[in-house]
């Protein structure tokens, strides 16, 4: 006698028709239904230097002419747009898919922030903003001596 384990339902949802269910799990987990419903926010680090912050912010397959840096008051918003549209002439297509990228990360910038001295560079995927403090910002180390 073989023992068959089947998963424990407390519905029996299948009993109208077994392949309800399995088409709509399918469905929902298609690559191209999940890829379109999970926004997609490029990872961000910032770190804090004695004369500046850094923020690097991880987005490749982009150009430079594609990126946004806003700074209003105290509040800096980088943002990215891209479209693709490829088309061929000669060809009958069946299913065409157009590349669309977009985001939006906005970040609130400290009091000791020197605002004429924000630049940003890209460089093989990631974009590095530099963001300068003011010269009163910046602590002068110093070794304090034991009496």
């Amino acid at each position: 006698m073989a023992l068959i384990k089947f998963p424990n339902r407390t519905i029996n949802s299948d009993a109208v028709n077994p392949y309800v269910n399995s088409f709509f799990d399918n469905f929902l987990s298609d690559s191209f239904i999940s890829d379109r419903l999970i926004t997609r926010v490029p990872a961000v680090n910032i770190a804090e230097t004695d004369k500046s912050f850094k923020i690097e912010l991880a987005a490749p397959g982009l150009q430079k002419s594609d990126f946004k840096i806003n700074v209003d008051k105290n509040m800096i918003t980088i943002s990215a747009e891209k479209k693709e549209e490829t088309s061929e002439g000669d060809k009958l297509y069946s299913k065409k898919e157009f590349s669309y990228t977009s985001f939006t990360r906005s970040f609130s910038l400290p009091d000791s922030v020197n605002y004429n001295e924000i630049e940003a560079e890209y460089i093989h995927g990631v974009l590095q903003v530099t963001v300068g403090k003011k010269e009163d910002a910046i602590v002068a180390k110093r070794l304090i001596e034991v009496k």
